[in-house]
């Protein structure tokens, strides 16, 4: 194998904040484990659960919303930031959670969510009460509607979730009136963050948790908080949240760092949380204006997440992640999976390769520079469930869609911990808020804990490896020549990670084998595989 020219990264782990290398275990709370037996995952079932997820290694958690909520929205709409809700065990079960966690050298992050409340939000119910242009009205955005009666919306901004951006009210009075912006569910208005006040209450949100422990936040929808003056019109209309360049003005208004700037001063009070912000921008150069020293410390890069598994997109993908953080000396990010987007087993292709192919990549992420952040259930090689009954569906965008878009359920089904049946030690009840596949008993934690060649054990002896040894040290990655449909690159410490995404096996480079996801076959690397040599 012949070097390429280094990939610069960020500067070396060593002796850095935590968060720059750290692994992450995103928790979906729902999903992970029931302490109370209502079918429905809280905060007493995550830390009842702390001990595997010491045991699996990890360095961090980032908790999904658990803030008080009516739950149109999976917790994203939030009617009190500064609670949890009943659901999830309340305040107690936070603070207890946080407790335990630090006595277990884990750190905790929450989700934030900026852009947006619940329409069940007091402050929301204040404006619905008060008049046009009214003080309660300016901490959201209202606007009257077009045409001579006003029944037609402001602009032609569509939800994320389907239909338009704009709902109607009905004036105190009973007359047809304004209109308020929602990107997201009409049950999520959108915040003006041009009004002080709206500014003000999230560093007050914000200090709150960081007083009480909390490690750090993942910040929803970190690109879309600052709307364009004049709220013009799209140019191309499409529902989704990655951008490809300029011409959507729901997201990366240029205003947004000043938000960031401020968010920034707030946690610098705190010198060891950090801030992850949820940034679709596909643009470098301004994906890159996120992670400057004086805004978010890390953010989302899903290029790895909407990547075929296949040599030469992984390694441009790759490429990518690197150069955006490089000119601002920042951390890159990795993931291949969360609660809004299909699991990769499925999206690798499913059944034993989709397995075969997670388990690769796995080794692929973790052998890179940077952060990164797993998502509950892939440590289990856990598919998406896609033929879930349409009764029990109850993502926003299956009834926004009127029924054709099935939403991101199939990614949010429950873990199964244990036994041989539905719901697998989840809950006492007797089922779970959304039903696990029957087949899922030998994908459970008890079935893979002890099994050497599952993938539990492997995520748990690679990141193991990764906290451990010197050859994973450096802040960037050498390209090497590879056989075609392969990939590798080696460390400054001295790892050198070779990809299989052939369909034929290969010969390892010269060295010691410290770790395969797959047995060799033959002395070579079997197709859909990966390896770390030292």
């Amino acid at each position: 194998m012949t070097d390429t020219p280094a990939v610069s990264a960020s500067v070396d782990r060593t002796a850095q904040p935590w968060w720059r290398s750290a692994v992450f275990y995103q928790v979906y709370p729902r999903s992970f484990a029931d302490s109370d037996g209502d079918g429905i995952g809280d905060l007493g079932g995550v830390r009842e659960k702390l001990g595997y997820l010491e045991l699996l290694g990890v360095d961090a958690l980032w908790i999904c919303p658990v803030m008080r909520s009516p739950m149109a929205d999976g917790g994203y709409d939030v009617a009190d930031p500064r609670d949890i809700d009943a659901l999830f065990g309340g305040m107690a079960a936070m603070d207890e959670l946080i407790a335990e966690a630090h006595d277990r050298n884990l750190k905790v992050t929450m989700d934030l969510v900026p852009n947006h409340t619940s329409d069940q939000h007091p402050w929301f119910a204040a404006a619905l009460a008060a008049a046009p242009g009214s003080h309660e009205r300016e901490r959201y955005i209202f606007r009257d509607g077009r045409g001579p009666d006003g029944a037609t919306p402001p602009n032609n901004w569509p939800s994320i979730f389907g239909g338009p951006a704009w709902t109607r009210i009905t004036e105190a009075d009973g007359t047809p009136g304004q209109w308020y912006l929602h990107i997201f569910a009409r049950e999520q208005p959108d915040l003006n963050w041009q009004n002080p006040e709206v500014a003000a209450d999230f560093e007050q949100t914000l200090r709150f948790w960081l007083d009480r422990g909390v490690d750090g936040f993942r910040l929803d929808v970190a690109h879309g908080m600052a709307k364009p003056d004049g709220l013009p019109d799209m140019v191309r209309v499409e529902t989704k949240m990655l951008v490809h360049d300029d011409s959507d003005p729901r997201f990366n208004n240029p205003n947004v760092h000043d938000i960031h700037r401020r968010i920034r001063k707030v946690l610098d009070e705190y010198p060891n949380a950090v801030s992850i912000g949820e940034v679709w921008v596909d643009d470098n150069t301004r994906f890159g204006e996120y992670v400057r020293p004086d805004e978010l410390h890390l953010a989302f890069n899903f290029r790895l997440a909407e990547t075929e598994f296949a040599a030469d997109p992984v390694r441009a993908a790759i490429d990518n992640s690197l150069a955006a953080v490089a000119p601002v000396g920042a951390s890159p990010t990795w993931t291949l999976s969360n609660h809004d987007i299909e699991r990769e087993v499925t999206r690798y292709g499913g059944g034993p390769v989709g397995v075969a192919r997670a388990r690769a990549m796995i080794m692929v992420e973790l052998a890179l520079p940077g952060a990164v952040f797993i998502y509950n259930g892939a440590e289990l090689g856990l598919p998406n469930v896609d033929d879930l009954p349409e009764a029990v569906l109850q993502d926003p965008v299956w009834e926004r869609s009127g029924h054709t878009e099935r939403g991101r359920d199939g990614c949010r089904v429950p873990i199964p911990w244990e036994g041989a049946a539905p719901p697998f030690g989840f809950t006492t009840a007797e089922q779970s808020w959304l039903p696990i596949p029957p087949e899922w008993a030998s994908s459970s934690v008890e079935a893979q804990l002890e099994a050497l060649g599952s993938t539990l054990s492997l995520y748990r002896l690679a990141i193991e490896l990764r906290s451990v040894r010197p050859e994973f040290a450096g802040p960037r990655i050498e390209w090497y020549g590879s056989p075609s449909g392969c990939l590798a690159f080696r460390r400054p410490g001295g790892l050198v990670c070779v990809l299989n995404a052939s369909p034929v096996p290969i010969s390892l480079p010269p060295g010691d084998v410290l770790l395969v996801s797959a047995p060799p076959v033959n002395g070579q690397l079997p197709a859909n595989a990966a390896a770390w040599m030292v």
